[in-house]
């Protein structure tokens, strides 16, 4: 299972096939860094690009950042290698595209079965058909790789025949949907990209936007969006300094054994005790980069 301190604000993609990228990831300040063998790549550079995502997780330096690969689907003529590939790589996790069913989880468990158990799973929500199982995929994270799944909301759109406004009007409900299918399995979840890279301002609303929704952080398409990312997932003065009060109240011992207690005027029950060790524990992570 995903840790759950670990911060998650920033996730970037870049092509694996792209050395220039992945030497300048080593030293941007995304916590996530996922090297794309899908999306990014096209068919005649597929197999250069996954070794060149081996090597560069091999080579390392990529410091405190977590790192990922994400491979074709296993119904394409390259998902089956990237496995096999990435199974030894060494890598923090592995990102499947088109989750659609709990039998797609199931093959990329059989095909990562002689990974190294420290391997996550993350799968991409971006099908009509995984929208209508979010509570039956998100069960199959309790005991298994998966840990975290990353909202594709480009590819959803394409498939609901949507558009993607500025205010995501008609994917709202189903960002909702899956979030608390996430939170009710103790899955991390990461948002959508916003294809938006050149104004910020139109970035920033979709991030708040995420934030406010229930997310851990926001997936990328350009290193100009991680510092607005950061910033905006990042745990307020006020919220922590609330956070660091509630856990110095539990641990009164007046205030011992109870379940509820009252903090700075407010109602503080033990699930704002369990939030309030996460989110400090997050901040601290944070800073101590």
């Amino acid at each position: 299972m995903i840790a759950p301190d670990r911060p998650r604000r920033s996730m970037l993609y870049l092509p694996a096939s792209n050395a220039r990228a992945i030497e300048k990831a080593r030293s941007l300040p995304a916590d996530v860094i996922v090297l794309d063998l899908e999306d990014a790549v096209a068919p005649e550079a597929k197999e250069e690009a996954r070794a060149a995502a081996v090597a560069a997780v091999q080579a390392g330096g990529f410091g405190s950042r977590e790192v990922a690969i994400r491979a074709n689907g296993l119904d394409t003529p390259w998902g089956a290698a990237d496995l096999a590939a990435i199974a030894g790589s060494g890598v923090d996790a592995v990102v499947v595209p088109k989750v659609s069913s709990p039998a797609d989880i199931a093959a990329c468990e059989a095909a990562l079965a002689t990974a190294p158990a420290s391997l996550q799973l993350w799968a991409m929500i971006e099908t009509c058909a995984a929208v209508g199982r979010l509570f039956e995929l998100a069960a199959l994270g309790v005991g298994s790789r998966l840990s975290l799944w990353i909202m594709g909301t480009n590819d959803l759109a394409k498939e609901m025949h949507a558009r993607l406004t500025p205010d995501r009007a008609a994917f709202v409900p189903l960002l909702v949907q899956a979030v608390c299918a996430a939170r009710a399995h103790g899955l991390a979840i990461m948002d959508g990209v916003c294809n938006e890279f050149r104004d910020l301002a139109v970035f920033r609303a979709e991030a708040e936007q995420g934030l406010a929704l229930g997310f851990d952080g926001k997936s990328l398409i350009h290193p100009d969006q991680i510092g607005p990312c950061n910033e905006i997932y990042l745990p307020g003065d006020e919220e922590l300094a609330h956070a660091r009060a509630v856990i110095a109240a539990f641990a009164l011992p007046e205030n011992a054994g109870k379940g509820a207690i009252r903090v700075e005027g407010k109602m503080a029950e033990l699930l704002h005790l369990d939030q309030a060790r996460r989110l400090v524990a997050i901040a601290d992570r944070i800073a101590a980069v």
